[in-house]
């Protein structure tokens, strides 16, 4: 078995939602995980803003925009009259709920459960489409086996439990689908994995199945060596390890969520990027396979933020790097590089919500400055330890580009240089020239 995951934009439209069925139209058993269609995500995000607000008759308004939509859909993804009807009856039950809060309270918990609403919707669909041409078809909700902990991880031994016994109970079917995103947490309450969990939804099914392969259809044709926004003339590469994707999607691969490959390197599972508008095109397959050294790709991540702390209590003291983890560790704020000295230690994040309460708690113990506006470049690749060359080539093709900090040793995959935003395009521009 196999399983395939389709964004929103490859579900975007009734036209492309008949592409998608024709790619899965193949006899091998699969499951189908599928977004929200385009768009809609952040429609249901303007609607939730309107009923925090108590702006109902707002809500209202992009209740009804949305909705129209879906029925402008409906009459032109089906061809006959009985599921044309079913998709009209589909679209105004799930509308009527999410008009049912412009009555009621509303909180935090309902706006998840409004969230919920663009993936039940475009699976719902989908296996409809797929009923009316007659490809036999189950949808597994994802609400019935998809479950993160207290500590908002996949419970990995709910998930594997629950989602096998939903595919066994629906056995002999070709397709089964199911929705990404979305997820109960541990009080039952609907959740989700956050922005991009599509893609981590479909490494932990496959995961939890014991997949052949997980494949992930996009609007581009595989990860590229550099950021085709930035930089002409980039390639799709048609191999990547497991730690070499992992660090480019961290760092800035839109394509992939950063999340998603842990679950599918822990369980061996091959991950393939295909292009859902180009699908002969052999795309990128991601593997345990660590193939030749060099440098393979660069990526940037923007809204980065650096933090100094100096002290001169840091020489020769034991401990102190302990307590300034602490900090960040009570804020659940994560660290993406960090530099030290004598008497300073560099560091920096990409989530400033607590911020003003971190520097609080780091002046304890010495002077803070912070520097906004950065961006992380990341050079990856397979860096042997031994080899020369490799941080000459970066630096030569950086020599005009000013460099805040460095992180260089700490993975034979990934070179970091942190750089200010306002210079992340020369510095890409630069790599790729100097590097490809």
């Amino acid at each position: 078995m196999i399983v395939l995951k389709f964004g929103g934009t490859s579900v975007g439209s009734a036209q492309r939602m008949h592409e998608v069925a024709q790619l899965v139209s193949f006899s091998e058993p699969k499951i189908v995980v599928l977004s929200a269609m385009s768009g809609t995500t952040n429609s249901l995000v303007e609607i939730a803003n309107y009923l925090y607000k108590k702006n109902n008759e707002g809500a209202l308004d992009q209740i009804l925009n949305l909705e129209k939509k879906y029925f402008d859909t409906v009459n032109e993804l089906y061809k006959t009259d009985e599921f044309k009807a079913k998709g009209k009856e589909l679209i105004q039950s799930h509308f009527n709920y999410i008009k049912s809060f412009t009555q009621d309270m509303f909180t935090i918990y309902e706006e998840k459960a409004i969230l919920a609403q663009g993936e039940l919707i475009s699976t719902a669909l989908f296996h409809f489409l797929l009923q009316e041409q007659g490809i036999k078809s189950a949808l597994i909700p994802a609400l019935n086996f998809m479950r993160i902990d207290k500590d908002n991880e996949p419970d990995l031994f709910y998930i594997r439990e629950n989602l096998q016994r939903e595919v066994k109970e629906q056995e002999q079917q070709s397709v089964y689908i199911t929705q990404g995103f979305i997820c109960r947490n541990s009080y039952g309450e609907i959740d989700n994995l956050k922005r991009g969990g599509s893609d981590y939804t479909a490494s932990l099914v496959g995961a939890g199945i014991n997949a052949d392969e997980i494949q992930i259809w996009t609007d581009i044709d595989g990860m590229h060596n550099n950021d085709p926004r930035y930089v002409e003339n980039t390639h799709p590469l048609s191999h990547l390890s497991f730690d070499e994707a992992a660090e480019l999607a961290y760092f800035g691969a839109k394509i992939l969520h950063p999340s998603s490959i842990l679950p599918a390197k822990l369980a061996n599972i091959p991950v393939r990027l295909k292009n859902t508008m180009q699908p002969e095109a052999e795309g990128t397959l991601i593997s345990s396979i660590t193939g030749t050294e060099g440098i393979k790709a660069i990526a940037a991540k923007d809204d980065i933020t650096a933090v100094k702390i100096k002290s001169g209590r840091m020489l020769l003291a034991y401990g102190f790097m302990r307590k300034v983890f602490e900090i960040f560790e009570m804020y659940k704020t994560p660290i993406d590089m960090i530099t030290t000295s004598e008497v300073a230690v560099s560091l920096t994040i990409d989530e400033t919500q607590n911020l003003s309460k971190i520097v609080e708690e780091l002046q304890k113990y010495g002077s803070v400055e912070i520097d906004e506006n950065l961006s992380i470049i990341c050079v990856v690749g397979n860096f042997i330890a031994e080899s020369k060359g490799y941080a000459l080539k970066i630096f030569d093709a950086l020599q005009d580009i000013p460099i805040r900090m460095i992180s260089y040793g700490g993975s034979k995959h990934n070179v970091s240089v942190l750089v200010n935003t306002s210079d992340k395009k020369a510095a890409l521009q630069a790599l790729n020239e100097k590097l490809f």
